[in-house]
């Protein structure tokens, strides 16, 4: 009889190994609750995850505040540049985030067209609940 550890997010992990893969640039991708705790992660950022979990919090509850008060909606993204580089946040459903952490040369709009799939499928591995689910519109 053959015993074999099973990962139950090898496919999320994936996921996370390929986007810092496909964009040149990436150095980490931290998924995160809305509430700033870490989930998972896949980094060679010199950041400590727990850290880039919190600040992807913050910047998401900035962001959904502005977005209710413009009336412009649930919040979908975010991207902060600093001289030596880039944080993006993007919704994964309601109550997970998908944070990656770039350097200088990333490009910001590959980026932008790589993570958007991967948010939609890290939702259906991670099984949240999406807003177009949400019984409230």
């Amino acid at each position: 009889m053959s015993i074999t550890s099973s990962d139950p997010y090898q496919k999320v992990r994936g996921e996370l190994a390929a986007l810092r893969h496909q964009v040149t640039g990436v150095s980490g991708c931290v998924i995160a609750g809305v509430d700033g705790l870490l989930v998972l992660h896949d980094t060679l950022s010199a950041a400590e995850p727990h850290d880039i979990a919190a600040l992807a919090a913050g910047a998401h509850g900035i962001s959904r505040t502005c977005g209710s008060v413009l009336g412009q909606g649930a919040f979908s993204e975010v991207t902060i540049r600093n001289q030596g580089g880039y944080l993006a946040i993007y919704a994964i459903g309601e109550l997970a985030l998908l944070a990656v952490v770039g350097d200088s040369g990333l490009n910001i709009a590959r980026l932008h067209l790589e993570a958007r799939p991967v948010t939609a499928r890290l939702a259906a591995l991670l099984q949240v609940r999406t807003i177009e689910s949400s019984p409230f519109g």
